[in-house]
This record gives structure tokens, sequence and C-alpha cells, in this order.
């Protein structure tokens, strides 16, 4: 009985715009097979989470000051759609996931990234946090 490690890998589809040129039943239609292939996801226990994004939102910037303007401001092929967060066991198995994707038949891409398994300063030891930290570690 093999015990593979599992890590979480986020899937971002990027592509607002591949339903365009597509009519009503065929948006249905590729629709019903991204639920299918989302539906077999989780029976494997692949699928962990995911949800779809409004088009809309808030972008944050330093520039000129701190700024909040409406946004995204990608370009729709570059706009991130939706989410899904796997649990597998490599970047080649999520990869391999991504590629069933039915979206990319309609120009819609698919970004794979490991997920880290925490944030880098919280992952400090007390001495590590207390040299990046002089002042906090004396209060």
């Amino acid at each position: 009985m093999s015990t593979q490690t599992k890590s979480e890998y986020m899937l971002l589809f990027r592509g607002t715009d591949w339903h365009k040129g597509l009519s009503p039943e065929e948006i249905q239609e590729v629709v019903k097979q991204m639920y299918a292939w989302l539906d077999r996801l989780i029976a494997e226990g692949k699928a962990k989470s995911g949800k779809p994004l409004f088009p809309e939102g808030k972008l944050v910037s330093q520039k000129n000051g701190r700024v909040v303007a409406d946004g995204p401001f990608a370009e729709s092929k570059e706009a991130i759609g939706g989410f899904f967060l796997l649990e597998v066991g490599s970047l080649d198995e999520a990869a391999e996931i991504a590629k069933d994707f039915p979206g990319l038949n309609y120009g819609a891409t698919v970004e794979v990234r490991p997920v880290a398994p925490e944030c880098r300063p919280l992952a400090l030891s007390p001495s590590e946090k207390s040299a990046a930290h002089p002042a906090r570690a004396t209060a």
C-alpha cells in the first residue's frame, strides 16, 4: 500500500471571454462539461475547493501614494475568472489535471501553482524573527 504525500496546487483560470462567438446552447454545453470535470475531481478527492470570480474588483497599489482603483485592469484574456485548489501528489499531476479543463478548447488558459505551506515570515524561528526585527524583540 502506497502512502504518497499530497500537496496543494492552485489552478488559476485565465480568459474571461472564452464564450465569445458561441451560441447560448454551445455555452451551456461547455459549462456542463466544466461541471462534469469538476465533479469528477471532487469524486476522486483531488479538488478541495474552487470558485468563479466576478469580473469587477479593486486594485490596490503604492504607485503615487496608496491608491485603490476600480479594476482589475488585465486584458480579458489574462484576467483571472476563477480558481480551484487541488490536493494531489505533484505539480506534474496538477498540470495533467489542468490539461483536461474544457475551457482550453475555447481560448482559456490555466496557470498551475504550488501552494506554499505557510507565509515565510510566519515560518521564521524565534531567533530569525528577532534578527529580522530587533526593535520588536526587545519590546
